[in-house]
């Protein structure tokens, strides 16, 4: 039989996309984007108890820690080449009051957790979250009264307990109460205090979200929440108001912004990203977790193959950073190469 160059004739294109894609060295060499452990931060939930570890029901393989615990698994960290950490509290019922005064309790646990991570590894970076929900007897991040949750005064709490937190050595600031004006006012109070070189990492868009469920089991606030968060957390259904709100916090001072949740509002990440130019952070959150493990737990999808998917999905949309619990996990990864 004839041979006919079928590439002669028409019938098949000169140029063929699969060519970079057939060797591991070229799909390498034109890969648009890159992951690697100095993109992760790890979200960790401390409790009292020295070297408890305690195991989260909902988050299958995530545990709250005693601050011994944490400053050894820290160790691990560290090792990893992951830049920092992001502490959350679990806080007993009894230490929670309609004023949620242990916020900004100079002793609380997240200040003694901060301290000793700080001595034992002082090259990892600190993140606190700064809200009232751990430590509010109703469950929300803010003051409430009648049913609803204050605005101003709220806002002079937060500043107290960022404060608190800067004395203690953390490194960055991260408002996820979304409460107005609050970036403004925890700068202003920040400078006063003389720590000026002190982060904020404002969670600028933050949406009303079903995705935070085992966060909320996490630090124990599940229980306590009264009514939802739907008058100072965003509309799902809104995008051109994430812009307006990560401008605000811009302005006021914010170092850093963060979109919360992450799977779902990646079409967020690209639109603040794309409209500030800003380091811009996603938070891969609990329910997003705990859906993927508890799909792999199953056997109905490959583990380790969909973590690092779903990372590389936040770099593709425009994060520079990504607050994941697969953070440990991944890096080991990377580690191993």
């Amino acid at each position: 039989m004839k041979h006919v160059d079928k590439r002669m004739d028409g019938r098949f294109p000169r140029i063929r996309m699969r060519r970079n894609r057939q060797d591991a060295w070229s799909r390498a060499m034109v890969s648009e984007n890159t992951l690697s452990a100095a993109d992760l931060m790890w979200p960790v939930f401390i409790t009292e108890g020295g070297d408890t570890v305690e195991p989260i029901a909902s988050m299958p393989g995530v545990n709250r820690l005693g601050i011994d615990a944490l400053v050894d698994a820290v160790a691990e960290v560290a090792d990893l080449g992951i830049p920092a950490i992001a502490l959350f509290p679990y806080t007993d019922d009894s230490l929670k009051t309609p004023e949620a005064e242990q916020a900004y309790n100079p002793d609380n646990l997240v200040c003694r957790a901060v301290q000793a991570v700080k001595k034992a590894h002082p090259g990892v970076g600190i993140m606190c979250d700064v809200a009232l929900d751990p430590y509010n007897s109703d469950g929300h991040d803010g003051l409430v009264r009648d049913g609803r949750v204050l605005n101003d005064e709220t806002v002079e709490i937060l500043t107290r307990q960022a404060v608190v937190q800067a004395r203690a050595g953390c490194d960055i600031i991260a408002p996820s109460d979304m409460m107005d004006g609050r970036i403004a006012a925890i700068r202003d109070a920040l400078d006063a205090e003389g720590f000026q070189d002190v982060r904020i990492m404002s969670y600028a868009a933050k949406y009303a979200s079903a995705f935070y469920g085992p966060f909320r089991d996490a630090v124990g606030s599940s229980g306590a929440l009264k009514g939802d968060k739907k008058t100072y957390q965003m509309d799902p259904a809104n995008s051109d108001e994430a812009l307006r709100e990560v401008g605000l916090d811009i302005d006021e001072g914010a170092d850093m912004i963060m979109v919360k949740p992450g799977l779902a509002y990646l079409d967020i990440i690209r639109r603040v990203k794309d409209a500030y130019s800003v380091p811009t952070f996603a938070y891969n959150v609990s329910g997003e977790y705990a859906m993927l493990k508890a799909a792999c737990d199953n056997g109905w999808l490959d583990y380790e193959t969909v973590m690092m998917e779903t990372l590389m999905a936040f770099k593709r949309a425009g994060s520079n950073g990504i607050l994941t619990y697969f953070a440990v996990e991944a890096a080991r990864r990377f580690k191993k190469g």
